[in-house]
């Protein structure tokens, strides 16, 4: 008996010795294939949830063309805005000029000037007009951090109360320092959380179209910059400059609102803890590093012609009536150049297309502008130069993404057009230094003009080259 029992009992552990060691062969064989088998309960608990595929881009549907409309109102309201507010350099660099009941850029220069800053010089209320663009490109810094990190809502509701609040206090202020905090500080920083959240946004929703679709987004800044000059200009006459200021930042507001009901992300925002440092990552990538440096070149540049060329229309005698509808006719021609070029970036790159635009864009400057002293070439001028850099400018953000991570698309889409920032704000002065350095001639200016977007071309296409090599053929 008991020798049976032992022999049971050692035919028992036997076999438990066995299936102990099936298991340790069946798990070292799992572990070596990069599988182990997990129970169902387990499974269940340390599964993630599922999320949209940040590559899975819709290209097209209700919410992403919804998104492109609601930015299409956000972009006007910012960057169109500060389009009409633009100050007219050249015309410092020589004379005051005087308040017309004409539209034109240069409104709030022409009304300050002759009325509530009087006692101040030129110069100094262009720096009014001057900061608040600044501040458009340089906030993009915060705002595209803040939007990747708590998504577009909070940060375009922000933008839409500062720049409306900004507005309105503008309507009410008569010192320097009230309007250069209203307008240039609070509308300006308004307008930069309108617009980078609206890029970060709409770029989670397409890949194959991004181009056409920021094209028609970002055409809504010409199509600010054709209306509202002309609407401020008249509302100052019409009502004065207090209720001009209201109404136009009721109409602002009221397309604020439905930007913000619009325009939502695809993605959930990933959360980050906010350090300096990666600001500076991105400009360790050489391509990312070319591209910065040749979207300031082409922003030093391209200002240029919307800020002087009515000047230089009028020393080379062109009718007042004419002279001040150039810039409506250069933002108009831009609209359509902002739309239709930009699908050709989704047929063949968009960096090819940007390319052929920014050269093409510095070549007349040269060729055409330069020699123009009589209204055709003139004229001629404003409508090629509107279409050809209303691509540039509508395409920068299109090149951004199509090199970055679409969930940190805010924060490098703003910090490239932070570093642009310094082309916006010295490219005028400069260029204004250069009339005054020539006597009211602006050869010289022209020069400048066309030189920086042919520089700002030739480095666009060094990052091309870094990215896919000298092949022409290549879609990039």
């Amino acid at each position: 008996m008991g020798s049976n029992g032992d022999t049971s009992s050692r035919a028992s552990t036997s076999h438990e010795d066995v299936r102990a060691r099936d298991a340790e062969k069946t798990a070292i064989d799992n572990l070596e294939n990069g599988t182990l088998f997990v129970s169902k309960p387990q499974e269940a608990q340390h599964a993630a949830p599922a999320g949209p595929d940040p590559n899975a881009f819709p290209d097209g549907g209700f919410e992403a063309w919804f998104c492109i409309a609601g930015g299409f109102c956000t972009v006007f309201s910012s960057f169109g805005w500060v389009n009409c507010t633009a100050p007219i350099f050249g015309t410092l660099m020589r004379r005051p000029p005087p308040l017309t009941k004409k539209p034109g850029i240069g409104v709030f220069q022409d009304y300050y000037q002759a009325n509530q800053l009087s006692s101040y010089s030129s110069s100094s209320v262009a720096w009014i007009p001057a900061m608040e663009s600044f501040m458009l490109f340089f906030f993009g810094l915060f705002s595209g951090k803040a939007t990747d990190n708590f998504g577009p809502r909070w940060p375009l509701l922000f933008g839409s109360v500062l720049h409306v609040f900004g507005l309105m206090m503008v309507s009410i202020s008569t010192e320097y320092y009230q309007i250069f905090l209203a307008q240039s500080i609070a509308s300006g920083i308004g307008t930069s959380f309108l617009f980078y959240p609206t890029i970060a946004a709409s770029g989670t929703w397409f890949k194959r179209h991004r181009a056409l679709a920021f094209g028609i987004m970002v055409s809504g800044s010409s199509l600010g910059g054709v209306v509202l000059p002309i609407m401020v200009q008249r509302l100052i006459v019409d009502v004065g400059f207090g209720w001009a200021m209201r109404i136009t930042a009721f109409l602002i507001l009221g397309l604020l609102i439905f930007g913000n009901i619009a325009i939502k992300s695809r993605l959930p925002p990933v959360r980050k803890p906010f350090t300096i440092k990666e600001y500076f990552v991105p400009f360790k990538e050489l391509p990312f590093l070319l591209l910065a440096i040749g979207s300031f070149f082409v922003y030093l540049g391209a200002f240029l012609p919307f800020n002087f060329i009515i000047v230089q229309a009028k020393e080379a005698g062109l009718p007042y009536d004419l002279t001040n509808y150039l810039i409506p006719i250069v933002n108009a021609a831009s609209i359509f150049g902002r739309i239709f070029p930009a699908h050709l970036g989704d047929v063949y790159g968009v960096f090819n297309v940007c390319i052929v635009f920014t050269l093409f864009s510095g070549v007349i400057s040269l060729a055409l502008w330069l020699p123009a002293a009589s209204a055709a070439p003139i004229i001629v001028f404003a409508l090629l130069y509107g279409f050809a850099s209303g691509l540039t400018l509508a395409i920068i953000p299109a090149l951004v993404a199509s090199i970055s991570d679409v969930q940190k698309l805010g924060l490098r889409v703003g910090t490239l057009y932070a570093f642009s920032s310094f082309g916006v704000l010295f490219g005028s002065p400069i260029a204004g230094a250069i009339v005054t350095a020539q006597d009211g001639r602006y050869s010289g200016l022209e020069v400048f003009c066309g030189v920086a977007l042919l520089t700002g071309g030739v480095f666009i296409a060094l990052s091309r080259i870094k990215l896919v090599g000298p092949r022409l053929l290549v879609k990039k």
